[in-house]
């Protein structure tokens, strides 16, 4: 039977990891087998595995703080908790920790290929899902073209395209969903720096403590939870382009920071003595009048100019109403298509326990 995933198996009783991974084998998975936390990690780290199938009470690092981890570092990883101790407050608090499901122990074996089946299914389908999101965008870049057909738009396209080489700092104005994001995606890819990252920072969603961390890093123990050093967007970013959104939201003293960066190429991790060294082009959008802000005192007057060096006005979808057909066309092609995959996924995940041993 051809392999088609490949299973993490994570618990310190022998017997039940050696059980698990004949039956999981049977069905035709790839199993790897770690008797700790510990172990786990270390191969997690080195494998990718598709699923991890762990134990919760166990020597060392726990099942549950293995979680933590995993998802810390890959937000769409696929855990399963196993416990011979279960009660419903734990399976609630695992599930908000991000554990796909939470099964106790003697696990019922048609459950668990019920459930892997399920959790695979998922996964598939948020990865095609951001292939296809992908896809599109890519779409929209070919021929120098970003479902543009107002005059208005091809002119700031035209503009860009002539900026893109420049490595200068751009500050893009416009009401939210004109696509400030699309238009920095194609000012990086049009410019030298499209080999290295395009990092993002949506400056809103986030407070100003976490803003510092994500911005900056942090070291281990800065601040209570930080339990491990975080590498910051600008040193992700090094090499490329980082786009800060909603950049007239952050504060006055993150704004400091931010100056600072942009005038000295350096800064240091929250909690950090070191000082780091980066090399980025910075794109800044805001669905603010900056200037305006500048006159009420929310926004330093010097870190304004050295932002809009570059400075690029999207007008609303109203204004140019000509881009409305291809977007249009270009968002049912996209629902269409997300359709037929949604379909398909929901056909596989959805056979029951019986089904699935009739179909192998």
């Amino acid at each position: 039977m051809a392999v088609f995933a490949t299973l993490l198996i994570v618990d310190d009783e022998k017997n039940t990891r050696e059980g698990l991974q004949t039956f999981l084998e049977g069905l035709g998975y790839d199993v790897i087998t770690a008797a700790g936390g510990e172990e786990a990690w270390a191969i997690f780290q080195k494998e990718r595995p598709d699923l991890v199938l762990c134990d919760v009470r166990m020597p060392g690092m726990d099942g549950v703080t293995l979680l933590e981890k995993i998802r810390a570092h890959h937000s769409r990883a696929a855990v399963i908790l196993l416990t011979a101790y279960g009660t419903v407050e734990d399976a609630v608090k695992a599930m908000k920790k991000g554990a796909y499901y939470y099964l106790t122990k003697p696990v019922n074996l048609e459950e668990l290929e019920f459930l892997i089946n399920k959790a695979l299914a998922s996964r598939t389908l948020e990865e095609e899902n951001l292939e296809l999101k992908e896809a599109l965008f890519k779409e929209k870049f070919e021929q120098g073209r970003l479902l543009a057909e107002s005059e208005k738009m091809k002119d700031i396209l035209k503009t860009v395209d002539q900026i893109a080489s420049s490595g200068a700092t751009v500050l893009i104005e416009g009401e939210s969903g004109t696509g400030k994001e699309l238009i920095a995606h194609r000012i990086h890819e049009q410019s030298a720096r499209n080999q290295k990252p395009f990092v993002a920072v949506h400056c809103a969603a986030l407070t100003e403590s976490l803003l510092a961390s994500e911005l900056f890093g942090h070291e281990k123990g800065a601040f209570t939870g930080a339990s491990e050093r975080k590498v910051g967007r600008f040193e992700r970013a090094h090499g490329g382009t980082l786009f800060l959104d909603e950049v007239g939201e952050i504060s006055l003293e993150t704004q400091v920071k931010l100056l600072r960066v942009l005038q000295e190429r350096e800064f240091e991790r929250v909690g950090g003595a070191k000082t780091i060294r980066v090399d980025v082009r910075l794109i800044c959008a805001t669905n603010k009048n900056l200037l305006d802000e500048v006159r009420a005192g929310r926004f330093r007057e010097d870190l304004y100019y050295r932002l809009n060096v570059i400075y690029l006005k999207v007008p609303p979808l109203r204004e140019r109403r000509s881009d409305i057909p291809p977007l249009a066309q270009s968002f049912l092609t996209l629902r269409q298509t997300q359709r037929k995959k949604n379909r398909l996924l929901s056909t596989r995940s959805t056979r029951s326990p019986e089904k699935l041993r009739m179909a192998r």
